[in-house]
């Protein structure tokens, strides 16, 4: 980047350590967010509060400055011949007292703000008449880049990127942009050249020429993700074989027939079709179980290991806590117990000695089934012989970790991976797009929705009666504060504050409460969280250390404060600790009556819906797919430049459609017509970690 005009050593050197571009390329790919018209010449009679940006023809009539050194404004009176408006500018006075003088026409180019009665521009763009002339020239609309603020402070402004861009395209001259689509497919889709394409998005004459030009970058940016995908997928499938497991047998049978307390959902019996189709058919299984909180996926989990088991295989089960492993370790030995299935547990608390016969018990295949937390991962944990791989909370772990696990056998093992957190279709596609995907839509029998209520903090007294009542009635209660970052102090000091005010309201020896949270020692979060467990204590206050993995199912009300803080899916992860039992149960969500616009539609859509998956789609049109709870650890292997997965998802299926066609009819990309393609797809291929191959 060094090398073009307007682009010294600094401006490189900020280009690339704030938004990695080092490149001509690269800076081509840096897109606006979004546009504004700069075909339009508005009068300042016409501006509303709710203009956003506007440009203005007009002469400066008269200027002053105020205030010293540091302190200084500089403003500006601007009259469109009929009307006047303020400009205004903080920084950079010096510079613009001696560019800005009284008689100078300009076109004066910001967004309008009400003060006082009056209309001002604060820090406008100002351009001459022959400037704003070539503008027009050049495209109708402008495009808006995102900036840093140190971006900023060394005078590379959205402004100084366009021209930039601009300079690019002077630099290359007649040479157009190697086209990155093959003929046919730009044929089949309608696509405008790769060339024009680049032309019309940074540099656009009206909004027609802007969506053809996002439509083919957009499209051309998810067919590649997705024939990476889907190729990645096929090598996979021809290339690791699976174990077969060819019968289900005594374990399977004999728990299905005798030792489930209630019948299985349909949903639950389809899933299992699912995976014993897998399982047997001699492909390695790689399978994401998608299952709201509470919908029964443990026992699908479990037997699914049954399966291995009944087929001379040994299964592992890992989770991303102490607390949850230990509870699948007491579900599943509770329930096997009568089979005399041999199950042990090891986490990173496990005494020495148990941990050294585990290992051997595990080596030479006494333990039929192991659950644990990361320690599964360490190189000493040999398996004798293991054939199925249970991940829970799928995005809590990062994929090298998962990576890890595959490695543990010589051949590889079948794979389910389990998350709660519903994720959207599209997201599942482009995410999990090399995964089988298995959803379990159904609740079990008798389990009663739970019934969510918005409250405004200043309303807690009926609350705390509500809580008394529950509590008399034998049922218990959680109290969840919001803790963004560890070493947050005031959060520290509203759990504290909250806990000590709790035990005023629910004084003991009538009532007893426990807490927890994320600085408490792991023995003693696990003794707190017992009493909670064995009923000792009916109110359990905590930090979101709870989210994951809790079952209580005499636990009947979810209180949640601060519930604005939270994010929806958090919000519903929460909200699935409760109503766990035949109980009706109850989530509050507090919040303070100050609310912005996107907290008070997320509490909304909380009282709303129950179903996870809705909440999922509103979450990533609210927060975006970057945001959404973990896809920034599961080693998302593709950066979006321009699609947009929470509103792009047709663009997304067009592209998944075409690419599957384009292998149908060429599964190694060897025709010639394919050549740029292959060329293309090898390309993007080195620039990120292929992670397919191993998830």
């Amino acid at each position: 980047m060094t090398y073009l005009p307007g682009v010294g050593p600094k401006k490189a050197a900020l280009l690339k350590s704030e938004i990695g571009v080092s490149t001509y390329e690269d800076m081509l790919y840096y897109f606006p967010y979004r546009y504004v018209d700069r075909s339009r010449f508005y009068k300042i009679r016409e501006i509303e509060s709710s203009s956003s940006y506007v440009q203005i023809k007009g002469t400066i009539v008269s200027v002053s400055c105020v205030g010293e050194h540091r302190k200084q404004r500089f403003t500006a009176t601007f009259s469109d011949g009929t009307d006047t408006i303020e400009l205004v500018w903080f920084k950079g006075v010096k510079f613009v007292m001696d560019k800005y003088k009284v008689g100078q026409e300009f076109v004066a180019f910001g967004k309008p703000s009400a003060f006082n009665g009056s209309y001002n521009m604060v820090h406008p763009e100002m351009e001459t008449m022959n400037e704003a002339a070539s503008k027009l020239m050049m495209g109708g609309l402008q495009g808006l880049y995102n900036t840093t603020e140190k971006m900023k402070s060394g005078f590379l402004t959205s402004k100084v990127i366009q021209k930039i861009m601009l300079n690019i395209f002077q630099a290359i001259g007649n040479y157009k942009l190697p086209e990155t689509l093959p003929a046919h497919i730009l044929q089949k889709c309608g696509l405008m050249y790769l060339h024009d394409a680049m032309v019309k998005i940074h540099f656009p004459k009206d909004d027609e020429a802007l969506r053809n030009a996002q439509y083919r970058l957009k499209l051309e940016e998810l067919f590649y993700i997705q024939l990476n995908i889907l190729r990645t997928t096929r090598i996979r499938s021809q290339r690791f074989r699976g174990f077969v497991f060819s019968k289900i047998g005594y374990y399977f049978n004999t728990f299905y027939k005798e030792h489930i307390p209630f019948d299985l959902t349909d949903a639950q019996k389809r899933v299992i079709r699912e995976i014993r189709v897998d399982a047997g058919s001699g492909k390695q299984m790689n399978r994401l179980l998608q299952g709201d909180v509470g919908s029964g996926k443990t026992l699908v989990a479990l037997m699914t290991m049954l399966m291995a088991l009944d087929n001379g295989y040994q299964a592992c089960l890992m989770a991303p806590t102490e607390i949850l492993a230990q509870q699948h370790y007491e579900s599943v030995t509770q329930m096997l117990e009568p089979l005399g299935v041999r199950v042990e547990l090891l986490t990173g608390s496990t005494k020495k000695s148990e941990r050294s016969s585990i290992l051997e018990s595990l080596a030479n295949g006494e333990i039929q089934i192991l659950i644990g937390t990361h320690a599964l991962l360490e190189d000493n944990v040999v398996f004798s012989n293991l054939g199925m791989v249970i991940i829970d909370e799928q995005h809590r772990f990062g994929v090298a970790q998962r990576a890890r696990l595959w490695n543990k056998n010589t051949q590889r093992p079948h794979v389910l991976v389990m998350t709660a957190t519903p994720i959207p279709r599209t997201l599942a596609m482009t995410l999990y797009g090399d995964l089988d995907v298995s959803v379990i839509d159904q609740l079990p029998p008798g389990r009663k929705p739970v019934q969510t209520f918005h409250r405004f903090d200043t309303k807690r007294v009926g609350l705390y009666d509500f809580l008394k009542k529950e509590i008399a009635g034998g049922r218990q209660a959680y109290i969840v504060y919001p803790l963004i970052q560890e070493s947050e102090k005031s959060d520290y000091q509203n759990l504290e504050t909250g806990y000590e005010k709790m035990k005023e309201i629910f004084p003991e020896p009538q009532y007893h409460i426990s807490m927890v949270h994320g600085k408490m020692k792991p023995a003693e979060k696990e003794e707190q969280m017992q009493l909670f467990v064995s009923g000792q204590t009916q109110i359990l206050v905590a930090t979101t250390v709870i989210e994951v993995g809790v079952n209580v199912p005499n636990a009947s009300v979810m209180v949640i404060e601060s519930a604005e803080r939270f994010g929806l899916s958090q919000l519903h992860q929460l909200r699935g600790r409760v109503g766990r039992g035949a109980d009706q149960s109850y989530c509050v969500l507090l919040s303070s009556p100050k609310l912005s616009k996107e907290s008070r539609q997320r509490l909304e859509i909380m009282v709303q819906t129950n179903d996870g998956f809705e909440i999922s789609e509103a979450d990533l049109k609210m927060r975006g797919p970057g945001d959404l709870e973990g896809t920034q650890q599961s080693g998302i292997p593709f950066n979006l430049k321009i699609a947009n997965l929470a509103t792009d998802g047709q663009i997304l299926q067009k592209a998944r459609d075409l690419a599957q066609e384009v292998l149908d009819e060429d599964p190694d990309l060897s025709f010639e017509k394919n050549f740029v393609m292959n060329k293309q797809l090898n390309s993007l291929a080195r620039q990120t970690v292929n992670w397919g191959v191993i998830s």
